[in-house]
Formats: structure tokens, sequence, C-alpha cells
């Protein structure tokens, strides 16, 4: 019986000789010294730990004590170790690395980040999916968030942007409106990151002014090949203030190094279940194996006099200024090129805040943007827990934070003496204000005047003049896509009240346009050119029919057709980090295998062996599997010679499908030496009843030996539309 009533408990480990006789009782503990401080097993306060195995217990089988301090503060973190997850952009990935400036805008603003020459700033980039959750895929049909902060010397500047330049709404109050018609409908948390559901397009259907913005969703640019392929935005329009405190508009642009370039929406849907992972996945793997991720950093600048003269509104955030207009002017690289060391500290816990500005700086009075100037600091303190947050390794600026700022949980600063006000004279003064010569932010003076009223102005009364603009600067096989877009997704609306909605804006758009959709709904058409029974076109010139005459644009200065809004008229940038999968099987001919994979590294892009099993296949190594991988996942296909190894392909249902899926989507095909018999013998050449060896013209090369310098070239084209007879081949 325990003394007085109380039960006594050793608190000391057992050793050999106390320990029970009981083969389930063990000593998890470790014989093992540490080798240093760092090597030291300790609790949170630094208090050496000597078992981490074993909580205590009353007892060897007894229950464990609530004085156990160590497996209640180890607990106590794993409860609490995440955090809510972002209500938008919630999956991302991020990268570190630089910005580097080759153009001055020293005419225009005292920022030393726009006005240094050959400086390298500091940079962390997130790239973000809007509507589904930390675990959805990378691929639905979404907008890109693409947020970068620079670490500048003069402090945190970010510009929080988007893959795409326009917004869905004109004013912040509509932005809670805006997301919760978008995400899963509350009543049952479907559908997880896609749009194609009845709230989202009930919005739509009563919004117009969101139209410009589902143009650009609705066509490819919604689905990015990988981050390194997609532009970025600042979508706003910010000031910059010269020296002499005169201001200039600015719009700032990312155009990538390696091209604009997207997937198909069968192709996104399939990777969205072989690899959900695909886009974080590519960049992880290129920056660790040394490649880098870059985009060229462009401006629009313009005054005020030139902004009077333009038919919209330059603070409307749903217009683009054309580049017609105002050319975007190149003033620097970013270069991405190393990854994260933890993904929760830093990809996780980064913030992002619109007003991160540098001195030489400023907003604009765009009605979205200043909304969004309180929203995202608000939304900090909620999702990071904590007035604090800025001072998380991730956000910290580089240059000395200096303010009576105080308290508040998780501080991370210890401020010592009694001040924590201004001004003040106790313990050797306060911060002291910076004057606007020695680098103090001054916001420009900006005349105000006018009654307080809740209206839209009158210059951002035009919706549809920018989404006919860019309807009519698309090419054929791109305004195919955009007709294929609204089919899916208004069809899976099942409130047919909001899908006529939707094609009476359509129609405002463009007549054909919304024939085209109406069709595959099951609606009569909008125009007299009767769209096809499937709802869209056979040929390319039919296709452009769908630009003429009806949709001429409004609020676009006067332009029919803008540059640069077609991804398919941008020239191709060559090849670097492009995927090429090389089916191999046992007998493949190495030697091509080798020369294949050095020319395309030479390039900067990378080939991957898929075989019929990993391993050796008689003198090169299989990483991948035809099993294991799949056709959407690379960039193009090569099937090198060797008769033993095609006389299996030919025989593999696998190998077939590579050839078939590459074919649809109109990505480059290559067979070598006997590879040209299995091309010869496919399915595809059944199917399609061509001879496949003549298509070169089409991006299918075949040859005895490998012509690389072909293969790059064709590669660099990244699509090949018009190939005969692909709607035989199934989704």
């Amino acid at each position: 019986m325990p003394e007085n009533g109380v039960l006594a408990v050793s608190h000391d480990k057992p050793d050999a000789k106390t320990a029970p006789s009981n083969p389930k009782v063990q000593d998890l503990s470790s014989d093992t010294a540490p080798r240093s401080e760092q090597d030291r097993l300790t609790d949170n306060f630094g208090h050496a730990i000597s078992d981490d195995n074993n909580s205590l217990r009353a007892g060897v089988r007894g229950p464990t004590l609530l004085e156990d301090h160590l497996v209640r503060e180890k607990l106590h973190h794993f409860d609490h170790e995440r955090i809510p997850e972002r209500i938008v952009h919630a999956r991302g990935a991020a990268a570190h690395g630089y910005f580097e400036l080759t153009d001055s805008l020293a005419e225009y603003t005292t920022a030393q980040v726009l006005t240094e020459v050959g400086k390298k700033t500091p940079v962390f980039t997130r790239f973000s999916t809007v509507p589904g959750s930390r675990g959805s895929a990378d691929t639905p049909r979404s907008i890109r968030g693409f947020a970068v902060r620079f670490y500048t010397d003069e402090g945190n500047w970010d510009i929080v942007g988007n893959n795409v330049p326009v917004f869905f709404i004109q004013d912040a109050i509509k932005f809670p409106d805006l997301v919760h018609a978008l995400r899963p409908e509350p009543h049952n948390e479907i559908p997880q990151a896609a749009s194609a559901h009845d709230t989202f397009w009930d919005f739509i259907s009563l919004t117009s002014e969101a139209i410009h913005t589902i143009m650009w969703e609705m066509s490819d640019r919604a689905l990015p090949r990988y981050f390194d392929t997609m532009q970025g935005f600042g979508v706003h329009t910010f000031r910059l203030i010269n020296a002499e405190g005169k201001s200039t508009f600015v719009k700032y642009h990312w155009q990538p190094v390696n091209g604009v370039h997207s997937l198909v929406w069968d192709e996104s849907q399939k990777i969205a279940g072989k690899d959900p992972d695909f886009q974080r996945r590519a960049m992880w793997e290129t920056i660790d194996g040394g490649g880098t991720y870059e985009w060229d950093f462009g401006v629009q600048l313009f005054t005020e006099a030139q902004a009077s003269e333009w038919d919209f509104d330059i603070l409307d955030p749903s217009k683009i200024i054309p580049e017609d207009l105002v050319p975007v002017r190149t003033i620097g690289r970013m270069v991405l090129n190393r990854n994260p060391d933890n993904f929760f500290a830093e990809t996780e816990q980064v913030g992002y805040k619109p007003t991160n500005l540098v001195p030489g700086m400023d907003f604009t009075n765009d009605p979205l943007m200043q909304g969004r100037l309180f929203s995202y600091l608000d939304t900090q303190l909620i999702r990071l827990g904590s007035p604090n947050w800025q001072y998380l390794p991730i956000n910290r600026p580089l240059n000395q934070v200096a303010n009576n700022q105080r308290d508040g949980y998780m501080r991370h600063t210890i401020n010592p003496g009694r001040v924590a006000y201004r001004p003040a004279s106790l313990d050797g003064g306060s911060p002291l204000e910076v004057p606007r010569d020695q680098g103090g932010f001054v916001s420009y003076p900006e005349p105000v005047s006018g009654e307080k009223l809740r209206v839209r102005a009158e210059s951002f009364a035009d919706h549809f003049g920018q989404a006919r603009l860019f309807w009519n600067s698309m090419t054929p096989i791109e305004r195919e896509h955009i007709c294929k877009a609204f089919q899916f997704e208004l069809s899976k609306v099942e409130t047919r009240e909001v899908r006529v909605r939707m094609l009476d804006l359509l129609e405002q758009v463009h007549p054909l346009l919304a024939s085209q959709v109406a069709v595959a709904l099951g609606e009569a058409p909008r125009a007299e050119q009767v769209a096809k029974p499937g709802g869209t076109a056979d040929s390319a010139e039919e296709m452009e029919l769908l630009a003429t005459a009806e949709a001429q644009p409004s609020a676009s200065g006067g332009l029919t057709k803008a540059k640069n809004l077609s991804m398919e008229e941008q020239p191709p940038k060559g090849i670097r980090n492009r995927q090429v999968a090389i089916l191999a099987a046992d007998g493949v001919d190495t030697d091509q295998v080798k020369a294949i994979m050095q020319a395309l590294k030479a390039e900067g892009a990378k080939g991957h062996v898929l075989g019929q099993h990993l391993g050796d296949l008689g003198g090169v190594e299989a990483k991948k599997t035809l099993g294991n991988s799949h056709m959407v996942l690379f960039d193009a296909v090569i099937v090198p010679g060797g008769a033993e190894h095609v006389q299996a392909l030919m025989e593999d249902g696998d190998a077939q499908a590579y050839l078939l899926e590459a074919y649809k989507h109109a990505k480059p095909i290559a067979a070598y030496g006997e590879a040209q018999a299995l091309l010869a013998d496919s399915d595809l050449a059944r199917i399609t009843g061509q001879d496949l060896g003549e298509m070169q013209d089409l991006g299918i090369l075949s040859a005895e030996q490998p012509d690389l310098a072909q293969f790059v070239q064709t590669l660099a084209q990244h699509r090949f539309w018009g190939r005969p007879k692909v709607s035989r081949i199934s989704n």
C-alpha cells in the first residue's frame, strides 16, 4: 500500500538490474551521446531531454501523469502547428531568387530597386491557384496568383498580382461575394477547386463587369503549362514619383523567358489525377537540379494626360492598357534559383501585402486596390495569429526595423527600456522621422474633393468592349478552346435560367460565340450562322468567322485587335525546362538514347527514359516506367531505334497510348530507326489513315538516324494544331 494513501512514483528510468523482466518493456533511449550542442535534444526552452520515447507514467503500465510537461509541450505544438489556410490562393508553391535591374527608371522614381542598374535584390515568389484548398491539384482551370516580394534596402516591396492582367470586379466591396460564389457550395462543400457550378455562374451572370476577366479565364491562359511559362501582372495601376515629386502611372508585367505556353483542358484534368503536384514538382526538380525559372520585368509608363484621352478608365481593374497604346518597356530580370528550406516556414507563412511599397512609389484610387490595402493586412492577423507576423523570418525586411510598437501575441523581439511612445526624450529619445529628401516615404499630394457617395464612375460602365477586343485578338484554335471551355463549364450548371443569362452576356461579346455555346447547351443559336451540333467548328476558316464585323470593340483606345493577347501569336523561345518522354524497352539503341538526352540537356531541356520496367535497359537506366507516368506530363515523345525494343513496344498498349495522347494534344512526336515501323503500325496510323512519315510540318518526325537539331526546333514550337482526324481519338 502506498504510504499515507499517496502513490509512490519513481521518476527515474529503470536500469538493467531493476527493470521488470517483461519482454514488452523496452528502453528506447539512445546510447549515443550528442556530438555537439547542436546535437543535444531539448524542449522549446532549451532543457535537455533524456527520453523522448516514453511518456511519464504511474508505473510501467499505468496512466500518463498530468505533470509530464514534455509530452504536453510536444502535443501542444503538434495540435497547433497548422495555421488556417488562405481563403483563396491556398494551393501554392514558391522559390527564392533575385531581381536584377538593367534599365534605370531614375527619371520616374526615387526607388532604389528601380534606379540602381546591376543591383541584385533578393526576391521570394509564390505561385498559386485561386479556388482550391491546399490539398487540391495544381492544374484546375483557374487564374493563378503571381506574388513577388523584393527584399530591398529600403524595405519590402510586394507586387501581389495574377497571371492575367484584369480582375472580375471593379470594387472591393464585391470581393467577398465573388469568393463565396466561386468556392465550393456551402451546403455540401462541392466542387473542389472548380468554377463549373451554379453559384459561381449565377454570380457572373448577374455581374457583367466580370465578363472581360471571364474571357481570360475561359481561355488557355487559365491553364499554364508550367509556372515559368505564364506571364504575371500587377493588375492595378500604381504611381511612380521622382525626386521632383512628379507622378507617372505604371503597370507591372512579368514575361517568361521561356515563352508563354499552356495545357489543354483534357491534359489539365488528367494531370490532376496522374500527378496533382505536377507544376510544383517541375519547379522544385528544375531548381534542385541547378536550373532556374526566369522572367523579364517590364513596365507600362504613361501620364495623366495620356490616360484622359482613352475611352476607358485606368483605375478600372477590369481593363487592360493595350500594348499598342503603351508598349511594355523591359527594365530587368527575375531569376528563381533556390528552393525553400521549409515549406511551412516560408511558402505557407509568407504574408504578402499590397501596402508594401518603398519611397518613390504610391497607390492610385483604384477602388479594388483600395479595399485590398485593408484586406490583406487584416487577413494576415487571423491567418498568422498575431500582429507580430511581420517578424517571421520569411516576412522580415533586410533593413533595420525601428518603431515603438510593442507586445501582442508571439512578440519576436525584446525591446529594452520604458519608451513605447513618441515623441519621447527618455532612454535616449525615440526613432526619428526621415525627411523625404533623405528617403522617407511620402504619399503623392493628389488633389481630392467631392461629396461622399456610393456610386460607380461612369467611366467604368463599358463592360463588353475589352472582352470583344480579347476575342478578336485570338487565333482560331484559341477561340475554339474558349468556346469549349464555356460549353464545359455551363453544361455543369444545373439551373437553366443561369445558363440562359450567361448566353445573353456572351451574345454581347459576339453572337457567334454565344451560338457556339448555345448549341452545346441545347439552346437556339444567337446568330444567323448556325454552329455545328457539337458546338464547335470543323475548320480554321469557320472559326475565323467568329471574329468578324459584329464584334467592334469599345473601351479599347480605338483598337479592333491588340498585340500580345494571343499566346499562339507569340514567337517560340527555345526549349529550356521542357520535359521529353523517351519510350524504351530492353534492347533499345542506347547510343541513340544517350545522344538524345545529351542534345536535350545542351538546350536546357530534360529527357526521361520510360521503360517497361525500372532499372537497366542494356546500357541506359529507366527511372520512370510507361505505367507509372503518362504522356500528359511531357512536352514531346521520342521513340529511339532498336529492333528488340521496338517489337516489345508494338505489343504494349501503354506505348500506343503515348503516341495517341501526343498526337491529340498536338505535341511533337519522333521515331527513329526501327521505331519508324512502330509509328507506321500504330493505332494512330490506323485511326487517322495517314502516312505519318510525311507529316513533318505537323510535328511528326521520322528518320533512320535522329536529326536532333530538327527535333529541338520542332519542340520549340510547342504545339502543332490542325492534325487530321483528331476527333477520332477519345479524351
